[in-house]
C-alpha cells in the first residue's frame, strides 16, 4: 500500500471534490461513475488515486474509505456536514483503488484506443475487453448500488453483448503451451464472470459451457493459434485506387485535423494524418474532395459522418462522406475568393450531433496529447510480454496480450 495527498474541499456548487492531481482533456482522461461520485484518472503521466466528484456523500461513504482510506472518508464526511470546507489528507493507495483504476482504465481503452493502421496500433477485440471490464465491474461491487444511475455498472448488459467470447475464451484458457501467468489471468476473468453471471441470473448455451468447463479440472488441449481465433471477417483493405475526382487543376492539397472527440470510436483511423484533402480548379468551379481513412470496425452506410471545410477562416461548410472500402470520401463546391490562391484551407471530420464543437482543446496542445496516448498504446502493447505481477490483474488486458498476437493487418 502506498499513500498521497489529496485537497479535499467543497466547490462552489457544493460538489464535494476529492483532488489526487491534476486531469488533462476528456480522451486523456478515464472515467467512471460510481455511486454516489464520478472518478477521474489522468491516463498520461503516473498511476495515481483518481480525482473524485462526489455529489452525494451519504452513498459515496460505502466505498470511499476502500479507496482512499479513512482519513480520506472522514474529510468527505466533515465537508458533507458543514464541518469544514476543505482539508489536505494522506490518503492512501489499496488494493481496491489498483482495481478501480484498472476498470477505468479500460473503459477508457473503449472508447479511446488509438487503433490505426496506419501508425501500427492494432485494435481491442470489443468482445475481449468487454469481458474483462464485466469481471472487474463485478470485482469491484463494492463502488455500486442499486439507485441505478451508474451507467457503468453494467456486468449483466456487458456479458450478454460481448458474449461471443466466451467460447474463445475458454478455448485460450484451456490451451497448452502459454505461459502460467495468462492460464491464471484467464481463470481469473472466466471465474468472475461466472459469478457474476450467476448473481445477475443470466443463462443460456454459452455461460453453462463456461459453468462446465469451470467445474472440471483444467484439461490442456492443443496449442491455441489466437491470431485465428480473434480474427476478423471482414474485407478491410487499405485501397490504393484512382482520386475520387479525375480531372481538374490542383490548386492546394494537404492533411486535416483528426481530433478523436468529435467523433464515436470504430469510425476513422487514430492516425494524425488519416484526414487528407484536395483542393481543384475545375474550369471556373473550385471543388474540395476529401478523404479520411476509415476504422476497420466503421459502419458501411447510414452514417452522416461530414468533414467540416474552413477557407481562409470563413464560415464553416460541411462536406457529406460516404464510407467506400476503406475511406471515408466526399466532395463539394468550394468558394475561394480570387486573389486567395493558394487558398489556407482547414479540413476536420465529425459526427453531427456527437461533436462537442471546436476550439474546446488548442490544437497544439491537441496533438501534443495525442501523441502521448499513442506512446502509451504502443508501451502497453511493448510490455506484453513481460511477465505478470502475481495479482493477475495488474497486468495488461487479455484483449492487449491477444491485439499483439493476432496482427492480422500489421
Amino acid at each position: 500500500m502506498t499513500e498521497a495527498d489529496v485537497d479535499v474541499h467543497v466547490t462552489q456548487d457544493g460538489t464535494i471534490r476529492v483532488a489526487a492531481g491534476p486531469l488533462g482533456p476528456a480522451f486523456t482522461q478515464a472515467v467512471l461513475d460510481v455511486a454516489g461520485a464520478v472518478l477521474a484518472w489522468p491516463v498520461l503521466g503516473d498511476p495515481s488515486l483518481p480525482v473524485a466528484e462526489v455529489h452525494d456523500a451519504g452513498r459515496a461513504q460505502q466505498w470511499l474509505w476502500a479507496v482512499y482510506g479513512e482519513r480520506t472518508a472522514a474529510a468527505v464526511h466533515a465537508c458533507a456536514a458543514g464541518e469544514s470546507a476543505g482539508v489536505r489528507v494522506r490518503a492512501a493507495m489499496t488494493a481496491l483503488a489498483g482495481s478501480v483504476a484498472r476498470l477505468g482504465f479500460g473503459h477508457w481503452a473503449f472508447r479511446w484506443w488509438p487503433a490505426s493502421h496506419m501508425d501500427g496500433i492494432p485494435a481491442l477485440q470489443p468482445d475481449v475487453l468487454g469481458l474483462e471490464l464485466a469481471a472487474l465491474t463485478h470485482r469491484c461491487q463494492q463502488l455500486f448500488d442499486d439507485f441505478g444511475d451508474q451507467p457503468d455498472d453494467c456486468v449483466a448488459e456487458l456479458i450478454e453483448e460481448h458474449q461471443a467470447a466466451l467460447d474463445p475464451l475458454i478455448h485460450w484458457w484451456r490451451a497448452a503451451s502459454q505461459p502460467a501467468d495468462t492460464v491464471r489471468h484467464l481463470e481469473s476473468v472466466l471465474r468472475l464472470i461466472d459469478e457474476a453471471a450467476d448473481s445477475a441470473g443470466l443463462d443460456g448455451q454459452a455461460l453453462r459451457r463456461l459453468r462446465s468447463s469451470l467445474d472440471q479440472r483444467r484439461p490442456v488441449g492443443t496449442p491455441v493459434d489466437l491470431g485465428a481465433l480473434f480474427a476478423r471477417h471482414g474485407d478491410y483493405a487499405l485501397a490504393a485506387g484512382d482520386p475520387i475526382v479525375v480531372g481538374g487543376r490542383v490548386i492546394a492539397r494537404g492533411s486535416g485535423t483528426n481530433d478523436w472527440r468529435r467523433y464515436p470510436p470504430g469510425f476513422v483511423d487514430a492516425a494524425e494524418n488519416a484526414v487528407s484533402w484536395t483542393a481543384r480548379a475545375l474550369g471556373a468551379r473550385r471543388q474540395i474532395e476529401v478523404e479520411v481513412v476509415a476504422d476497420v470496425a466503421a459502419p458501411a452506410a447510414g452514417v452522416p459522418l461530414v468533414a467540416e471545410v474552413r477557407v481562409d477562416g470563413g464560415q464553416a461548410n460541411r462536406v457529406s462522406l460516404a464510407r467506400r472500402d476503406d475511406m471515408w470520401t466526399g466532395r463539394a463546391d468550394l468558394d475561394v475568393p480570387a486573389e486567395a490562391i493558394p487558398p489556407r484551407i482547414e479540413v476536420g471530420v465529425l459526427l453531427p450531433g456527437f461533436d462537442p464543437g471546436p476550439g474546446a482543446l488548442d490544437e497544439v496542445q491537441g496533438r501534443a496529447d495525442r501523441d502521448a496516448i499513442r506512446d502509451v498504446a504502443r508501451r502497453r502493447l511493448a510490455a506484453v510480454a513481460q511477465p505478470l505481477p502475481h495479482d493477475a490483474f495488474a497486468g495488461p488486458f487479455l484483449a492487449e496480450i491477444a491485439a499483439t498476437s493476432t496482427g492480422e493487418d500489421f
